[in-house]
């Protein structure tokens, strides 16, 4: 191993450490490590730019500016109290209904953005029903990250693997991902209903109440509503569409964003660009650039000849060992970095004989996404949700998380599994 691999490895190793460790913020840590990677010359200055995925970063950005403007027009507690008043403010069916607009706007929107708009929605229908609000914290996260799974644009790891296989359209997500995602979910929100039936209980005065709200008068600005509608349906038909137009995602959310910007005349400028998660952003940018020196050095080609060694080039083998690693490293370190380091090694594993490489795509994508459901630390949603708790006064613990998340995610991971092989493989 040359001394720039040396290097490489343990700037990478360190860099997990400390995020694992949580000591000092991740985006600190990963930008530092990435710019280690330049001053002890594992890369050049340009060679680190070169690896920044800029159309994951493009995407994320115009998906939050636009996202971040609709959250100004109420609409969200307009959804939050129409979809209470149709499950006739039933504990348990509002469990389940919660739970599949939550999965259907991660897939739509991302699913940190969606927990960050939901979560206040459903203190504000639990504290009214006066029920315990964990049980329906607990099925936003796993439906976040289960929605998220199904599209492109739903969960960064997936973006990552859009940007680095151009093949893999809106479209091939959806169509590979969505069908086995709902089977997830509906499984999922089962399951949860009958862990916590006995807590999901209210009065029938405090459902009258409830039921008596008029909804639309959460619409603080209908004129604002409609703009931010007709250019999110604009910027999804992008999407589907991007393939035939020649044009990366990511131009198409940024056009979107900033369309809205334009039509909305600047008003919302700051605001918007103010709510940008811009520490995720740099996080990613600090990944990018530490992978790189990872790919630079050859370490991953090295890795790649190791695991066509271990699964003998049998795409079977290499989609299960992808699919379970994945899912388990998933569940205690950020998916984000996993995929960053995996997406070079697949891609190491096609040149070097595995000729068939969609089913590892889809054995990466499942298993990162889902695994992020197994602990509390697996996914920023579900920190997000953890802390936006807490300052609610609810408290989700490490432990608490893990009793029903890894079970839940171990089930999920088995219905992957079975799909995969079914799908792909057989």
């Amino acid at each position: 191993m040359s001394q720039a691999a040396i290097i490489a490895l343990s700037i990478f190793i360190i860099t997990y450490i400390f995020i694992i460790l949580e000591k000092f913020h991740r985006t600190i840590v990963a930008i530092i490590s990435g710019l280690l990677m330049i001053v002890f010359g594992v890369l050049t200055q340009e060679q680190a730019i070169d690896h920044i995925d800029f159309n994951t970063i493009g995407l994320l950005i115009g998906m939050m500016v636009i996202v971040s403007i609709a959250s100004e027009t109420g609409l969200f507690h307009y959804i939050a109290i129409w979809s209470a008043k149709k499950v006739k403010a039933d504990p348990i069916k509002l469990l389940i209904i919660l739970s599949l607009i939550t999965a259907f706007g991660s897939a739509f929107l991302d699913n940190v953005t969606t927990v960050l708009l939901i979560v206040p929605m459903t203190f504000n229908i639990t504290n009214r029903l006066k029920i315990n609000p964990v049980p329906y914290l607990l099925g936003e996260v796993f439906a976040s990250n289960i929605g998220g799974t199904a599209t492109l644009i739903g969960d960064p790891p997936n973006m990552m693997i859009g940007s680095a296989v151009k093949e893999l359209t809106f479209l091939s997500f959806m169509n590979n991902l969505a069908p086995v995602c709902f089977l997830v979910l509906l499984v999922t929100i089962a399951i949860l209903a009958f862990l916590f039936r006995k807590q999901l209980t209210t009065s029938a005065v405090l459902k009258e109440k409830l039921l008596a709200l008029d909804e639309k008068k959460e619409i603080t600005n209908a004129v604002l509503l409609k703009k931010c509608l007709s250019v999110l349906l604009i910027t999804i038909v992008g999407f589907f569409f991007h393939p035939l137009l020649h044009v990366e995602t990511a131009v198409i959310a940024l056009l979107g964003a900033f369309i809205l910007l334009l039509w909305t005349g600047g008003e919302y400028l700051e605001s918007a660009l103010k709510k940008v998660e811009w520490t995720t952003l740099f996080f990613f940018i600090g990944l990018f650039v530490i992978v790189g020196g990872l790919v630079e050095t050859g370490l991953i080609s090295a890795l790649g000849k190791k695991a066509i060694e271990i699964t003998g080039g049998n795409v079977t083998i290499a989609s299960f060992l992808i699919l379970w690693l994945s899912a388990i490293v998933s569940a205690f370190v950020d998916n984000i970095p996993f995929v960053s380091t995996m997406i070079p090694l697949v891609q190491t594993m096609g040149d070097l004989g595995i000729k068939n490489l969609e089913p590892l795509w889809w054995s990466l994508s499942l298993g990162a996404c889902l695994g992020g459901n197994g602990t509390l630390i697996g996914a920023s949603a579900n920190l997000i949700v953890a802390g936006l708790a807490a300052q609610l006064g609810v408290k989700i613990t490490f432990t608490s998380f893990l009793k029903i998340g890894f079970p839940l995610m171990l089930i999920s991971i088995l219905i992957s599994s079975v799909y995969i092989y079914l799908r792909y493989l057989w």
